[in-house]
């Protein structure tokens, strides 16, 4: 058996850089919706300590309150926007961030439906020309680069069009990390095309969409077979010749479905820590989950802030 440990870096090293590039920003003006359980505020207030956020705490003002008694944190110099229930603090934050006066979103103690729909209401909510999607950035001790996972939260089984924008999202969250040039593996079951697989038929139409300038800022590469997009040594035994394959920073799943399981494997088989966001919206959103720890949510942070200035030269 080969000795892998050589190979493995400290547990969370490369998101912790991230931050450390973040804290040199203006922190976010981030506002958090229905923050009523301890989660949420200590992922909030994490975020905060480290210079990331300037949180406002959006939804029911008592609820907020007694969790962060229960919790033991104090709330003293945060501001808190009052609403009656979770539908109001999610239309409340959405409204904010259409004025102007909050950058950012990030999930708290309601479900992500509530939060998306008001985020996807046709007139007052935040919607672009883009499609969202989602993307998680993942530590994986075992990998030597971040990798970035998308789409694995919101888009079901996206056609063409959806991935071109899933794609140009991703981009858009590489840059602003700092990968000038990222290499994108468009993820099947295999590395040809055939027919009866339409991912494959889909990777290849991207990669020529990629080579008529319809997506820029990247190189794609694919159909490719997840061991040839993330392993060197697979892809010269199967005699693919790529610049992307073993090299890949960015996997983009076939479906949902893919991408979920891909993601959830790597932290709970590869021991990864993970951030993430959902782009395409007038501003980025933090979305949450249940099992997430302060980490991720500290991480996801520094994802959002780094998105937001990207376009500053201070990184």
């Amino acid at each position: 058996m080969v000795n892998m440990t050589k190979t493995l870096r400290s547990a969370g090293l490369l998101l912790e850089q991230l931050i450390q590039k973040a804290e040199k920003l203006p922190p976010a003006r981030t506002g958090i919706v229905h923050p009523c359980d301890r989660p949420s505020l200590t992922g909030a207030l994490a975020a905060r300590d480290r210079g990331l956020i300037t949180p406002t705490l959006i939804g029911p003002r008592d609820k907020i309150f007694s969790a962060a008694q229960s919790a033991d944190l104090s709330l003293s110099d945060i501001e808190v926007i009052d609403a009656p229930h979770s539908h109001a603090a999610a239309e409340e934050a959405v409204e904010l961030v259409r004025k102007g006066k909050l950058q950012s979103l990030m999930k708290g103690a309601l479900h992500t439906d509530e939060l998306m729909s008001a985020i996807l209401q046709k007139g007052s909510g935040l919607q672009t020309e883009r499609r969202m999607s989602h993307v998680f950035v993942i530590d994986a001790p075992a990998y030597h680069k971040l990798l970035l996972v998308t789409d694995a939260a919101i888009n079901i089984n996206p056609n063409l069009d959806i991935k071109r924008d899933i794609i140009r999202n991703v981009i858009d969250l590489a840059h602003a990390i700092g990968i000038a040039c990222p290499k994108i593996a468009l993820l099947s079951a295999v590395e040809t095309i055939e027919e009866k697989i339409p991912s494959t038929i889909e990777a290849a139409a991207l990669c020529k969409m990629a080579e008529r300038g319809q997506i820029t800022g990247a190189i794609l590469d694919g159909p490719l077979a997840f061991d040839n997009a993330i392993s060197l040594n697979a892809a010269k035994t199967k005699n693919i010749k790529s610049v992307v394959a073993g090299d890949a920073d960015i996997l983009l799943a076939p479906d949902l479905e893919a991408g979920n399981i891909l993601a959830k494997e790597l932290v709970f088989l590869s021991a990864a820590n993970t951030a993430g966001l959902v782009l395409g919206a007038r501003a980025p959103i933090i979305l949450t989950s249940r099992s997430d720890d302060i980490a991720s949510r500290v991480a996801s942070s520094a994802l959002a802030q780094l998105f937001i200035h990207r376009n500053r030269h201070l990184l």
